[in-house]
């Protein structure tokens, strides 16, 4: 039996199907957005681990200089539900293509901001003040941008192919991880040390500039997606007296199923980000590893989901997104000891071998999360709806997730404990995942009846 949730079955499409070319060019389209997105964000989090400790928060030991780095990357995360309420509601009532656009112009002016943003030194206390600032808008433009670029995905592709073509927007994830940590290692080999730490650092946040233009380009060559064009349709239908904003009814009837996706997803969420920032942190400033092999592991081992996350997604059209999705998250629990005595070896070998097996387990998971989120609600609330679910993930994992490693590892005095808060968080997602099954199954059910 396909496990997947029934929703989209339950809701037919009722637009005509996008051509070829048309699906061809959206699903590009979305992809690049959710790469740019993805690497101005990610570039944030490089720098936290990297630079702006001491640039920003020069007060206290290099260990508070990171935590308070970490609490501001964390900040993003706080403010991404934000950009998903607002987005979300916006996007199931305008449409997909215009919150994406603004979410693309948002990210773009805010990461250009931080790389011209003056340090501690030079404007004093305003300098951390308009960092975290510019870093709450990084977290909502990331929020908006979500929701947009999946469902653009999504709500084009042909049918049975949804997983798929929902996985040409995940991809964004690590090709912004590969661009961000190459742009980086390019600026620290063509910059000395104090150079870097005096204007390399920026460079990477100028080029984020660049994503102007796909906005641009997005604005004037892509259309509305055929689901929402329906789903508009119909809702005009209806008398103006009996609409319900998207919000109300996510909060009033389907809230539980939100919170559920958004408990199922936070291990993925917070492993992924120990990973490529926290891990970046505790190799270079605990065990003394160069920065520019760390980074070159985190860049190679990116690279595999590029196969991994489509493959994934793919199969979740075969045999059901929730089995997938659930392979994911008991590899991450059985993985989380073996992670850190292998990272703990201070082996670059080990690391990478490390890395690697996560990074397979966290592909494993992400590849059909779209599909399955889009597929938990119907197209006038999927916006809000997925969205939501996201991000609270989002907040519940990957904000505190770098932030709460190094408390636990200053508390403790040992990377297990990271390791059981990676596990703690794989039982909440099972048990999220389990409870999303049953409903799938009796909905399933029912509708056989």
């Amino acid at each position: 039996m396909d496990t997947a949730p029934s929703a989209a079955s339950a809701h037919p499409r009722s637009a005509a199907p996008a051509d070829a070319r048309s699906r061809r060019k959206v699903a590009t389209a979305a992809a690049l957005a959710s790469a740019v997105e993805w690497y101005d964000y990610f570039v944030f989090g490089i720098a936290a681990a990297l630079v702006l400790g001491d640039l920003y928060f020069p007060a206290g030991s290099p260990s508070a200089g990171v935590l308070a780095s970490f609490a501001t990357f964390a900040v993003g995360f706080l403010a991404r539900p934000l950009g998903g309420v607002i987005a979300g509601h916006l996007g199931d009532q305008r449409g997909r293509k215009p919150m994406l656009v603004l979410a693309l112009t948002l990210m773009g002016v805010a990461t250009t901001g931080i790389g011209l943003l003056p340090t501690y030194q030079t404007i004093g206390i305003a300098a951390p003040v308009l960092l975290v600032l510019l870093r709450v808008m990084q977290g909502i433009a990331v929020g908006a941008q979500w929701g947009g670029a999946m469902l653009l995905a999504t709500e084009y592709a042909p049918e049975g192919k949804r997983g798929i073509y929902g996985s040409f927007v995940q991809l964004g994830v690590p090709i912004g991880v590969v661009t961000a940590n190459s742009v980086f290692l390019v600026a620290g080999a063509a910059t000395s040390e104090s150079a870097f730490a005096a204007w390399g650092w920026r460079v990477p946040f100028l080029i984020g500039f660049f994503v102007l233009g796909l906005a641009w380009y997005i604005h004037t060559k892509v259309e509305e997606t055929p689901e929402f064009r329906a789903a508009e349709r119909a809702l005009a239908e209806k008398e103006k007296g009996e609409k319900s904003s998207p919000l109300r009814t996510i909060l009033r009837g389907h809230l539980g199923t939100v919170l559920l996706a958004g408990g199922s997803f936070a291990v993925n969420t917070a492993t992924f980000y120990i990973l490529i920032t926290g891990i970046l942190d505790y190799t270079t400033r605990e065990l003394g590893m160069e920065r520019s092999a760390v980074l070159t592991v985190s860049l190679c081992v990116s690279l595999t989901q590029l196969v991994l996350i489509p493959a994934s997604a793919a199969l979740s059209d075969r045999i059901g997104r929730i089995r997938i999705y659930a392979l994911g998250a008991v590899g991450l629990a059985v993985w989380a000891v073996p992670l850190f005595l292998l990272v703990d070896t201070a082996s670059l070998l080990w690391l990478a071998v490390a890395s690697f097996v996560t990074s397979c387990f966290l592909s494993i998971m992400y590849g059909p999360q779209a599909a399955l989120f889009a597929e938990l609600f119907t197209p006038e609330m999927r916006y809000t709806g997925a969205s939501l679910g996201y991000q609270i993930a989002a907040i519940l994992g990957g904000g505190l997730a770098p932030f709460i490693m190094v408390l636990l590892l200053e508390a403790t005095g040992t990377s297990m404990a990271v390791s059981a808060y990676i596990i703690g968080l794989s039982v909440i997602a099972l048990a999220s995942i389990k409870v999303l099954a049953t409903r799938a199954s009796s909905s399933s059910g029912s509708e056989s009846r």
